[in-house]
């Protein structure tokens, strides 16, 4: 199916060699350059209700004879969908068995390619539109990471428009929005002004609540860019991941203490993307990042952290941090991804530019303000 399948470059989710750190990389991106050039970015994070839940079939096996899959393989998948029975369990009793009209298969191995193709026309549909934000010639007023999506524009007329074309999309394929969970945000632009009465911008009808910070995959997002909420998050998790460690396997052996401290404390989730910062803000990650080696491995507060890191032979806080930095930069120059292939190819992309720094001077270049 993966022969016939051909999807937007603007979805990142469910696809080889991307991942939700290459999404927020490009938002992050897409804002810093409009944003150094004064001029704000508006931007609207999508939530679609119970998504992979709502998919039509006839629809979607209209898409898939459009990609020119074989009628064999449409046939089968018509029916598998035909033929599933599910029931509910609920106190120990079974209901009766009942069909379902619409959905994909949760936990299938093609369910999340066969929703990214259900999807990907309302993906092609925005980026023919000719508002929102681009750069160098490639359309960034979208990005997808399966059902979450995000509207980039650099003004509220041209965002609207891109929210009108979602609506009708999902009116003519079944797929429904949360307006409670959606909202959006304003990137503002350093030395401008952002204006003061910002028209509502509504989704089915229902103004959409305006956020200074949001959750986006996981990464914490602010108005500003400054990547201190995220750190501090990321600080907190690493907090209850080795403290949780350090409590239920207290007795075992320093090996395996070793083993699940690389597994499960040195993946800083989306670390790479870090470059707008304080030195207290490093500093405070790194000290939490040594204080918990010290409780799963049970040693003393105050001991030495690069003789108990070498002792180990397990790579200190900012070995993690270069590493995860590098691991980036070749996954983005390596992309073939025209949205990644754009901003390896520009020099003013800070995440790019930082990421390469940490290995040229020994005293990593931190901002202060």
């Amino acid at each position: 199916m993966n022969k016939h399948v051909t999807l937007h470059d603007n979805q990142f989710g469910f696809r080889p060699r991307l991942s939700t750190e290459s999404a927020i990389l490009c938002l992050k991106q897409t804002v810093k350059y409009y944003t150094d050039r004064r001029t704000p970015v508006y931007a609207c994070f999508l939530d679609l209700s119970k998504a992979f839940d709502l998919v039509t079939y006839n629809l979607l096996w209209d898409r898939l004879q459009s990609i020119g899959l074989p009628q064999e393989l449409i046939s089968m998948f018509r029916y598998w969908y035909a033929n599933q029975a599910n029931s509910v369990r609920w106190a120990g009793v079974m209901s009766d068995p009942y069909r379902l009209e619409c959905g994909v298969r949760q936990g299938g191995l093609t369910s999340p390619t066969l929703f990214n193709l259900y999807i990907n026309g309302l993906i092609v549909a925005l980026s023919s539109q000719h508002v929102g934000c681009h750069i160098d010639g490639v359309c960034v007023n979208n990005l997808s990471y399966a059902d979450d999506m995000v509207l980039l524009s650099a003004s509220v007329c041209g965002l609207r428009k891109l929210i009108r074309k979602c609506e009708e999309y999902a009116c003519g394929h079944g797929l429904l929005y949360n307006v409670r969970k959606s909202q959006y945000m304003i990137f503002e632009a350093a030395g401008a002004k952002c204006p003061d009465n910002i028209p509502q911008i509504k989704l089915n009808g229902v103004p959409l609540e305006r956020v200074k910070q949001f959750e986006y995959l996981g990464h914490l997002l602010t108005f500003d860019l400054r990547d201190h909420a995220d750190m501090d998050r990321e600080r907190r998790a690493l907090s209850v991941r080795a403290n949780m460690i350090a409590r239920r396997f207290a007795r075992c052996s320093k090996e395996v203490k070793v083993t699940l401290f690389r597994a499960f404390c040195t993946s800083l989730y989306s670390c790479s993307l870090w470059a707008n910062y304080s030195r207290k803000s490093y500093s405070v990650l790194r000290v939490q990042y040594n204080n918990a080696f010290r409780a799963v491995m049970g040693l003393p507060r105050f001991c030495s952290a690069s003789g108990m890191f070498a002792d180990a032979r397990t790579d200190c806080f900012n070995a993690t941090m270069r590493k995860r930095a590098a691991s980036l930069v070749r996954r983005v120059r390596a992309s073939s991804n025209t949205v990644l292939a754009m901003i390896s190819g520009r020099l003013d992309c800070y995440i790019i530019r930082h990421c390469c720094e940490r290995h040229v001077a020994d005293q990593l270049p931190l901002r202060k303000y």
